[in-house]
């Protein structure tokens, strides 16, 4: 379990080990200290607060200050953890995430521009490694539900100065953003949008699937670096986007943007020698006859 200090993820120990003499769980706690100087105190405090719980405890320290930005503190605690967890031989990754988290991050892509497969980011689950599962088992509990859970068995949160920081985009949406649309919008507006999120979620995975199939379907056996048009002709624009999206990824390490992809389902039904815009690497796709060849310019 990945435990901060704060109410969610001291609800999410408390929880686990309650549940552990049922299910006869190994459980451990990891804690990432991002050596922050308003952290000074922290990683103490939470091992501590373990110790009473009788759990293992690693603590998993920055050689260095992590830069302080959301993207980075995030991308740095995933990548100790995991390595946590495979030296110690843990199958799984269980995070403190909640509904109102999963409300925040559709609300932050909404914002961003990002598609379904954005909006319904948090999942309840998700592989890091072949041999590493993560999990987030309170999406159906609320950041009110959490702090009730503290209050009621008296587990001492550890006040985080960092949430308060409205340089962060998050603490934006949860301080200030979502307050008013609960005022003056909808009361359960953190209810809605998570909801919103799992519906979302079910249809992408569905839709993802479809898009594969045909994916694989309109793969060239040809020519790498090209798609045969017919299979494509008669799906749905949702599947045409998602198999062009499938045919970027396959072929550059940076995201496209919208008006590359729709560039990209254009040519689904272009005349013979339509081409686009310049891509990266210098490289534009073209049509010729029944295929879509992605070329480089040089």
């Amino acid at each position: 379990m990945a435990v901060s200090g704060g109410q969610d993820s001291l609800s999410v120990l408390k929880l686990f080990s309650d549940l552990q003499p049922k299910w006869q769980w190994e459980l451990a706690v990891a804690h990432c200290d991002h050596r922050w100087t308003e952290d000074e105190g922290m990683a103490t405090h939470v091992q501590k607060v373990v110790e009473t719980f009788g759990l293992p405890f690693f603590l998993l320290r920055a050689k260095e200050p992590i830069v302080e930005t959301e993207a980075a503190a995030r991308k740095w605690r995933y990548e100790v953890l995991t390595q946590c967890c495979l030296e110690q031989g843990y199958d799984y990754l269980v995070t403190g995430h909640t509904g109102s988290d999963r409300a925040e991050t559709l609300l932050y892509n909404l914002i961003r521009g990002s598609g379904s497969d954005g909006l319904q980011a948090l999942t309840w689950q998700r592989s890091l490694t072949p041999h590493l599962t993560l999990v987030r088992p309170l999406l159906n509990f609320f950041r009110s539900e959490t702090q009730a859970i503290c209050d009621q068995f008296k587990l001492p949160i550890w006040e985080d100065p960092a949430n308060n920081n409205l340089a962060y985009a998050r603490n934006r949406l949860r301080k200030q953003i979502l307050p008013e649309l609960k005022a003056h919008f909808n009361p359960q507006v953190e209810l809605a949008l998570a909801q919103t999120s799992e519906v979302l979620r079910s249809e992408t995975e569905y839709l993802q699937q479809l898009a594969s199939d045909l994916f694989q379907k309109a793969s060239s056996e040809q020519a790498s670096h090209s798609l045969l048009r017919q299979p494509l002709k008669n799906s749905p624009l949702a599947l045409q986007r998602r198999v062009m999206r499938l045919f970027w990824h396959h072929n550059f390490t940076i995201a496209p943007t919208f008006n590359q992809i729709e560039e990209l389902t254009a040519l689904i039904h272009a005349p013979n020698g339509s081409r686009t815009s310049s891509f990266p690497n210098n490289c534009y796709a073209q049509v010729k006859a029944n295929i879509i060849y992605l070329q480089s310019s040089r």
